[in-house]
This record gives structure tokens, sequence and C-alpha cells, in this order.
């Protein structure tokens, strides 16, 4: 069946968009189906830096149609912008290669503010959101009295809603958290501004999708976040709203489970977060500062989104093997391992260990990983730079080691390993 899904099999930011950017190369439609614009694609193209945060990256290909499903929230505000960025790039984006689920829901300044207030309340607890209203957006839809693109078509009705949308948000902004309110009338009209230019671009993905994949045309469904954020499967609370999983896929697109041929999970050759959580194999000092880099490169690790500087550590196993049995992968893309070069001795998290216990599997999920303790298996590393690596035998025989050791503990084949920012930088091994 032609719907590929690529994943994050991490806490996100795993180099999903230039995976994403590779594998367009061969589809007819790109469809983002899940988050909001708390996340960030980067691709690398010759002299320029794309950083998407709601249109799917594929969009970079002329040739490529973008979807935005129904599990993505949208801010407007961004969605506008990044449509502007790119036709100032060249791209071409008109309703014709850009298409808007009905029943995506809609980000306000009331989420917006109501995520500040929510965050400040919480004082050390704070999970480290990006305040981006992403979580409010969710809570509403949950609740269902969220807005979605579908109430833009009537411009007459949707006023209205807006204004009641605000002042019932205001009222909680006020008399829970002392938080100044907003003009609801404003934002209202700003909201119908909005809504005439986005209108041409809402349309019934699912039908969509489903008539293309039933033609025989080629369908890639693109993830924001990573597996370990899952609102249901990952580090809970310290978890994002949405379902960056496979099965997120089908749901925030509209599709059944039988047109699913191949599942991409992207994962860095070490390990990131962003954000408050657990993070067993956590590094500081001069090896978190080599992974980490500096921060003066696109490319170090650095939120796209948030600019916050992530947390590093050696690769998990033990969460990878996890992420494998959420998503039903079928192949790996290895991100970053050119970054490994340099590390006299690397190492790997294959099993953790409490108190006289060892696991290689959790037994009960990874909310608590606090109390584990990773165990570690030590592997050569190498010197040289792999930014000029175009094949399997340009390698290193320890960086083909460390590739095959990754692929005999997680049961899942590496088809892909990038080597360094650009488009050409990823050797294709199947």
């Amino acid at each position: 069946m032609p719907l590929n899904i690529i994943i994050g099999a991490q806490w996100g930011d795993e180099g999903k968009g230039r995976i994403v950017d590779l594998l367009s190369k061969q589809a007819n439609i790109v469809a983002r189906y899940n988050g909001g614009d708390n996340a960030g694609h980067t691709v690398n193209v010759a002299q320029q830096t794309f950083k998407l945060h709601l249109l799917p990256s594929g969009m970079i290909h002329p040739h490529t149609i973008g979807v935005i499903g129904n599990g993505v929230v949208i801010n407007p505000v961004v969605l506008l912008s990044e449509m502007e960025s790119l036709r100032a790039a060249g791209i071409f984006v008109n309703p014709k290669r850009l298409l808007i689920s009905y029943a995506a829901h809609l980000i306000t300044p009331a989420h917006l503010a109501l995520d500040q207030a929510i965050e400040n309340a919480k004082g050390k607890g704070k999970l480290g959101t990006t305040l981006r209203g992403i979580g409010p957006a969710y809570t509403d839809k949950v609740a269902r009295s969220g807005l979605r693109l579908s109430d833009m078509l009537n411009v007459d009705t949707f006023a209205p809603k807006m204004v009641h949308h605000i002042e019932t948000t205001n009222a909680r902004l006020t008399k829970l958290y002392g938080a100044e309110p907003l003009d609801a009338y404003a934002v209202a009209n700003e909201f119908v501004e909005y809504a005439r230019k986005i209108v041409p671009y809402i349309q019934d993905v699912s039908l969509l999708l489903t008539d293309a994949i039933n033609s025989g045309h080629s369908v890639l469904a693109e993830g924001a976040q990573g597996t370990l954020l899952d609102l249901n499967h990952g580090t809970y609370p310290f978890v994002t709203s949405s379902h960056p999983t496979a099965p997120g896929a089908l749901v925030g697109l509209g599709l059944g489970v039988n047109c699913v041929d191949r599942v991409y999970g992207v994962v860095k050759a070490f390990q990131t977060r962003v954000g408050s959580g657990p993070f067993p194999t956590e590094l500081d000092g001069d090896v978190a500062l080599q992974l980490r880099g500096t921060g003066e490169n696109p490319w170090d690790e650095y939120g796209t989104t948030t600019g916050r500087p992530r947390r590093v550590g050696w690769l998990d196993m033990v969460l990878l093997r996890y992420a494998h049995r959420i998503n039903g992968l079928t192949e790996l893309a290895i991100t970053k391992l050119d970054v490994l070069s340099g590390i006299p001795t690397l190492k790997i998290c294959t099993a953790y260990r409490s108190d006289k216990n060892t696991y290689t599997n959790l037994p009960f999920g990874i909310t608590d990983l606090a109390s584990f303790t990773p165990v570690y298996e030590e592997m050569p590393g190498w010197e040289e730079n792999l930014w000029q690596a175009r094949s399997w035998d340009d390698l290193p025989h320890q960086a083909q080691a460390y590739i095959r050791r990754i692929e005999d503990l997680s049961n899942v084949k590496v088809n892909l390993v990038s080597v360094g920012p650009e488009r050409d930088q990823v050797i294709q091994l199947g």
C-alpha cells in the first residue's frame, strides 16, 4: 500500500525534516498529521535553510502536494507567515498545492495567554512547554469547546463564536490566574481576516487522501515531536498533547489501518531532549558539549522552535525498543552520526537496573524512569570526519560496527544514515 509514515523514535528533534525531504522525492503527497507550531522541521538546501513549524517540510519539492490533517492544531498567524516565507523563496503555495482539513482546530490568542498563565502558576513544577498554546487548544478540543477550521467557512457565524471563545477564556484568565483579559472583538475581527485568506485551502483531507491512495499515489505522513512525548505512551506528564506515533498518523489524517506500507523511525545516533522530564542517559561535561555544539551552527542541538539548548546523552536502546514496539517500525533512519566523530569511547544503554533487577524492557512503560540506572555497553569511537562519506564503504569500520549494533539491539534494519546537515549527506543502505 502507498502510505509511508515517518515518526520520531525519541523525544523529538531527531532530524525528521531532512528525512522527509529525502523521501518526498518519491511521494506525490506529504501530509502532516499531529501537533502544532511547537515543533520545527529544519531542511538545508544549498545556501538556504528552511525551518517549518506547520507546513509539511516535503513541500520544498515542487512536485509534491502538502496536506495538514485534522490532528494538527493551527495558529493562523504562523500558517500564513510560513506560506509567505516559502513564496518568498520561490516555492509555489496555492490551494492546489496546500490542502488543510476542515476538522483541524484553531489556536487563538486566548490559548497563548492561557498557556503562559498556567505555566507561570506551576512555579518550580513547570513542564517546560513551548508556550505556543498547543496544550490549551487540545484541551478545548477534548472538551468539545474548540474552534475548527470549518467554522471559518461562514464568516457571519465565525465572528460571534470567536467573541464567545475569548470572553469565556477571559473569565479563566482573570479569576483563576489574575491575568489581563483580551479584547474579544479585536481578536474576532483579526481572525475574520485570517479566515478570508485560509478558506480557499480548507478541504476534506480524509476523502482526498483515501482517493489518492486507492488510485496508487504515494502518500508520506510526516509527524511532529517524537514517540516518547506521546500523550498516552510517553514520559507522562512530561509529554505533548497529541499522538506523534504511527497509529496517530491514521487518526490525524482520517485513514484506515489497511493502507500502511512502511514506518520509518528517525533516531539520532545519541539521545536528546528539550524541557523537563526524566532522561536516564543524560550527560554533562566535555562529551555533552561536543554532542550539543555551541549553537553557532543551525544544526547544533538547540530547539528549532524554542532556541533552548537540548539536553544530551548516550543512545538509549531500551527506549528505542519501546518505540519500535509502539510504532511497528519497519526501518530506521540514523541522523547525526557525524557528531560522534572524535569521541574515543562510545556508550550505548542496553538495559536498566533498579535495585537488584535488570530490565531490557520496562514492566510498566516509561512514565517513571527516575528510579532506573542505565547499563552501558562500550564501543570504540572513530576520529574521521564523516561529512564526505556517501556510501557504506566510506564509513570507518567503527562507525559501521556502531550502526550494526543498533540494528542488533533494536531488531530493526537501518536503511538511512545522515552524516551532515545537507541534502546530499545521507547514505542509503537499503
